[in-house]
């Protein structure tokens, strides 16, 4: 029995939002969710990111921190650590079919994603946490990880337009759906929203007698030690390292920073010297990450939807980005990209995309795949003056071509799913 074959038959049900089967599986299993104290982050983008800060800095504060976030990039293993480690693989067969023993046959069966949920429940419970960091999967309102009743903290981090078909097509109705983890009198920590977003959460949040903190960026501090390899930042008078790369990581590590305090206020030690080591050494692969492909440098990062492209597309324009690395290029980026059938392709183009630009395309394996001919048509209608667009059989060769072309900066991105096809081909 492996853990594919365990989650394969609930793949069947999709996307089935709802938090009926949730309670019931939970109420199976002993209500694990209620024996752990939460921090619960929703958000289009940088919600993954926050976790991984909230997680690391509480962990170097001497804490046992569980931490849940999704998709994998390469195991589904990774969704489920303590103190930054994920579980073994044999442990989750084991949870799973726990949970799967929980499941009752005459009612409507729970989704993978509830499944895999009530499984990091359990296990937190198990291991006796003293505080989970637990990432929406989707939306908030009725999303599986939404069982949670009472948490420390409730965060969003941004909203912008993604899962419009589940969420709803306007920016309104996808913050209705995000406002839905804030809970009557629990403290809320909200990142830089869309007018029209804003108004929905700060509504909500008045509704419910929130405690809301709205926090500013970090202020990235130019000193004499600040290099590529480590810049340093800072948030109401606390300075840290940002191993994260990026200009947003300045809102989502002043997120991070804000929650902290808040738990500081409820009586958790939290010193600011773990506050450093933890961002020191928080670690989010495949948003914004340097790697190498056949000892050529590579930028790879996720960039499935408008807002993120934007973000990236900042970043690969940015005084960031080592000079050694353009040098003796033509100019123009190259971009390796697969997208998901289900993405914002033009919008992702438009966001990206300039005049001089290259285009590898390749089809996302495993995953429903945006056609690539189709994208490449599209890229060529949206950027027309590109220096080269073309489509390529698999992530591998068109890697390959693309270090073929003038010294310039490579980029892959387009999907978590090729970015973590692209990781576990390195580490075959």
């Amino acid at each position: 029995m492996t853990i594919d074959s365990i989650l394969q038959p609930f793949q069947h049900f999709g996307v089935h939002l709802g938090l009926e089967r949730i309670h019931k599986l939970l109420a199976n299993l002993g209500n694990p969710h209620q024996q752990v104290p939460v921090i619960h982050v929703a958000g289009t983008n940088g919600k993954g990111s926050v976790c991984a800060y909230l997680s690391a800095v509480l962990t170097a504060a001497g804490y046992r921190v569980g931490r849940y976030t999704s998709p994998h990039l390469i195991d589904w293993n990774e969704r489920i650590c303590i103190n930054e480690q994920p579980i073994s693989l044999t442990e989750l067969e084991q949870l799973l079919l726990q949970v799967q023993a929980a499941i009752n046959p005459d009612e409507a069966s729970p989704t993978q994603f509830e499944v895999i949920t009530a499984a990091a429940w359990l296990y937190f419970a198990q291991q006796q946490v003293d505080i989970a960091v637990i990432e929406v999967g989707l939306g908030g309102r009725l999303d599986a990880t939404n069982a949670c009743s009472r948490p420390l903290v409730t965060v969003i981090t941004s909203i912008s337009r993604e899962h419009w078909q589940v969420l709803g097509p306007t920016l309104a109705d996808i913050a209705n759906e995000k406002a839905g983890i804030l809970k009557p009198g629990c403290p809320a920590v909200i990142g830089l929203l869309p007018p029209e977003a804003l108004a929905v959460v700060e509504k909500r949040i008045q509704e419910l007698g929130c405690p809301a903190i709205f926090p500013s960026p970090a202020i990235e501090l130019k000193t004499p030690e600040t290099q590529r390899t480590q810049r340093w930042v800072e948030y109401e008078g606390i300075r840290y390292p940002l191993p994260l790369w990026g200009e947003f990581q300045l809102m989502n590590s002043a997120l991070a920073i804000a929650s902290l305090q808040i738990l500081q206020q409820q009586g958790w030690k939290i010193s600011e010297e773990a506050i450093a080591s933890g961002m020191a050494n928080t670690k989010w692969p495949g948003r914004i990450q340097w790697t190498t492909w056949n000892n050529h440098q590579l930028l790879i990062d996720g960039a499935h939807n408008p807002a993120a492209a934007q973000v990236l597309r900042q970043y690969v324009d940015s005084s960031q980005i080592s000079p050694p690395l353009l040098k003796g290029g033509q100019g123009g980026i190259s971009w390796v990209m697969g997208m998901l059938s289900t993405k914002d392709h033009g919008d992702i183009f438009k966001a990206l995309l300039k005049t001089g630009d290259r285009l590898f395309l390749v089809p996302v394996p495993d995953n429903s795949s945006a056609d690539p001919q189709h994208l490449a048509t599209l890229a060529q209608n949206i950027c027309p003056d590109l220096a080269f667009c073309h489509v390529y059989p698999n992530l591998e060769t068109a890697l390959d071509a693309a270090f073929t072309q003038e010294q310039t900066l490579t980029v892959l991105c387009g999907s978590l799913y090729l970015i973590g096809h692209f990781l576990a081909c390195r580490v075959r």
